[in-house]
C-alpha cells in the first residue's frame, strides 16, 4: 500500500478511562490495523479507503464508549516527515526475528521429529502472512523472509517424505508457487485439499474460488471439480486422489484424515471422529465472512487432526 500523494490518516482520540474493556478493545483494534502510535492518543495509518472506513468505525465506537475520537486526513509537510512517517511502519525487525526462528530450526534437521519442525514452520508461515498483511511499505526484508521460509519448508518436506521428489503434473511443470483453483461452495473435500496443498505441496500457493460456470485462471491448477487436474474418481474423493498422485499416501495421518473427508462427502464406512469434524467445519462456515477466512479456520481443524494422528514411525 502506498500513501496516496503523501496523504495519511490520523485518529486523535481520548479513550474511555472508566471502561478498561472498551479501552483495551480500541487499542487491540488499532494494533490489528497496523496503526502506529505517534503519541498517546494519536494514531497514524497510510491513507486508503479501507483504512479510513476502519478508523471511522472505531471512532464511532469510542464515542459510544464515553470517549471521543476524530479521524483526520493529513499530509506530510516535508520529505523528511514523509520518511519519518514511513519509518514508523518499517517491519524489517519483525522479518529478521522470523528468519532467526526459521534458521534456528535447521539445527534439528536430521535429529528432531520432522513433523514437529513442520508444525513450527507452519506457525511461522502464519506469522509471515500476518506481517505481510500489515506491511504497507515492503522492503527487501520481506523477500528475504519469504525465501528463508520457502527453503526451510522444502527441506522439511524432503525429511517428511524422503522418497518423494518434487511433484509434477507433466514434464517440467512444477507444483510449487502456483495458483490453484476450485469451485464454490467449499466443504470438507475442497477445504481438505486446499489445506493439503498449502501444508505439504505448495506452501506459497494462492487460491482462487470459482463461481459456478466460471473458468479457472490461466495456468491455474484445478482441484475438486469435474475436469480439474485433480478430481474425484469412482471410489475416491479428490483429497484421496491427491494423496495417491502426489505420493503422500504412505503418510498414515493424512490417510486417516482422508477417511473422515470421504465420509463427510459421500458417506460409506462410518468414522468415529467425523461428526466432531463436521461440527467444527459447520461452525467455521457460519462464522467466516468469505472463502479465505473459512479456509483459515478449517486449516486449524486439519492441523489438530494431523498432530493427533501423526506417527513418526509410520510416515
Amino acid at each position: 500500500m502506498n500513501s496516496a500523494a503523501g496523504n495519511w490518516l490520523v485518529m486523535v482520540a481520548q479513550l474511555p478511562t472508566e471502561d478498561p474493556a472498551s479501552r483495551m478493545r480500541v487499542l487491540r483494534t488499532l494494533e490489528s490495523l497496523g496503526a502506529a502510535m505517534m503519541r498517546e492518543g494519536a494514531y497514524l495509518l497510510p491513507y486508503s479507503g479501507a483504512n479510513r472506513q476502519s478508523l471511522e468505525a472505531l471512532a464511532d465506537y469510542v464515542g459510544k464508549s464515553a470517549g471521543a475520537a476524530h479521524v483526520l486526513n493529513v499530509a506530510a509537510a516535508t520529505p523528511s516527515q514523509t520518511k519519518y512517517f514511513t519509518f514508523l511502519f518499517d517491519r524489517t525487525e519483525r522479518y529478521r526475528e522470523l528468519v532467526k526462528t526459521i534458521e534456528s530450526l535447521r539445527i534439528g534437521f536430521g535429529h528432531s521429529d520432522p513433523s514437529a519442525i513442520s508444525r513450527v514452520l507452519h506457525k511461522q508461515r502464519r506469522e509471515f502472512e500476518a506481517i505481510v498483511a500489515l506491511d504497507f511499505f515492503p522492503t527487501a526484508a520481506r523477500d528475504a523472509a519469504r525465501e528463508s521460509l520457502a527453503n526451510a519448508e522444502e527441506a522439511v518436506r524432503k525429511l517428511l517424505f524422503p522418497g518423494q521428489t518434487a511433484a509434477t503434473l507433466k514434464a517440467n511443470e512444477t507444483l510449487l508457487r502456483r495458483n490453484w483453483a476450485t469451485r464454490k461452495p467449499l466443504w470438507a473435500d475442497r477445504l481438505a485439499c486446499a489445506w493439503l496443498i498449502r501444508r505439504f505441496v505448495d506452501p506459497e500457493a494462492t487460491m482462487a474460488w470459482l463461481d459456478k460456470g466460471q473458468a479457472a485462471p490461466e495456468n491455474a491448477i484445478g482441484f475438486a471439480f469435474e475436469g480439474a487436474h485433480f478430481a474425484n474418481s469412482r471410489s475416491r474423493v479428490t483429497y484421496e486422489e491427491m494423496l495417491t498422485r502426489l505420493d503422500l499416501v504412505r503418510n498414515s495421518a493424512l490417510g486417516r484424515i482422508g477417511n473422515i473427508v470421504h465420509f463427510l462427502e459421500v458417506r460409506g464406512t462410518p468414522v468415529p471422529e467425523a461428526l466432531g469434524v463436521q461440527t467444527l467445519l459447520q461452525g467455521a462456515l457460519r462464522r467466516s465472512r468469505g472463502e479465505n477466512e473459512l479456509l483459515s479456520e478449517a486449516e486449524k481443524t486439519f492441523d489438530l487432526l494431523y498432530e493427533a494422528y501423526f506417527d513418526p514411525d509410520n510416515r
